[in-house]
């Protein structure tokens, strides 16, 4: 088995990635239709991860009365996460608007992600590195579409920079959990755990990234971007 300090280095490379793809959006703020086919693609990588690495798992496990506890949990705190934030989305300050809801939920999904990843290296040292190479996409993806988010509420260049590294280090905090506390976590737990974060990625897919990515005019391409997003990280989860 890999040992600890190989996952973690292992980690880093998402943590990278998001970094570089937050970096690249910053100092390259994209037009409005470039904004859209990001979230496209961001949609169509984080809906992967769920059909690919969580769905087949919370399946695999079969214990219906803690999927619906995991499930019924994820849901309501998306949902109350929305209710709690939809007015201070709409307050101005001196450094725009802060879109919670979008930044919590995707908060949610790079925590799973890492819980993920720290848990795939048990399974195996070739499903844990190719998973992630895989999650180091959508980071890149994520971090990219967090930055230009955050580039329409005209936050500053430090802000910007600020709130990708604090999402991005959240990965490397939940793969270290991934790889030591949860690994021992029993199967109803887990179920519990994985259920959770699968309504969680579901709301962020489809009330945050394609709710945004739907504010500029729909064409073939931006359709294409969800759908090319969803089949690269299905294939390279093939192989994971």
């Amino acid at each position: 088995m890999i040992s600890l300090s190989n996952i973690l280095l292992f980690a880093l490379i998402p943590v990278a990635t998001m970094l570089i793809g937050g970096s690249i959006a910053i100092f390259k703020q994209p037009s409005g239709n470039v904004r859209s086919l990001i979230l496209h693609f961001a949609a169509g990588v984080v809906f992967s991860v769920v059909a690919v690495e969580i769905l087949p798992d919370v399946v695999k496990i079969h214990k219906a009365v803690q999927t619906i506890i995991g499930f019924a949990l994820g849901f309501l705190l998306m949902i109350l996460v929305k209710k709690l934030t939809s007015k201070s989305e709409t307050v101005e300050n001196s450094t725009g608007s802060i879109p919670w809801g979008l930044l919590i939920a995707i908060g949610v999904d790079i925590f799973i992600d890492g819980l993920l990843l720290g848990i795939a290296f048990h399974a195996g040292n070739t499903e844990g590195i190719l998973l992630a190479i895989a999650l180091s996409l959508e980071l890149l993806s994520l971090g990219i579409a967090t930055a230009t988010e955050l580039g329409t509420k005209k936050f500053s260049t430090g802000k910007k920079i600020l709130w990708i590294s604090i999402l991005a280090s959240l990965f490397f905090i939940s793969a270290l959990l991934g790889a030591t506390l949860l690994n021992n976590l029993s199967h109803s737990a887990m179920e519990i755990v994985l259920s959770f974060g699968l309504a969680a990625l579901l709301f962020l897919v489809t009330e945050e990234l394609l709710k945004e990515a739907h504010e500029e005019k729909e064409t073939v391409w931006h359709t294409a971007a969800f759908f090319g997003g969803f089949l690269l990280f299905m294939i390279l989860g093939m192989y994971a």
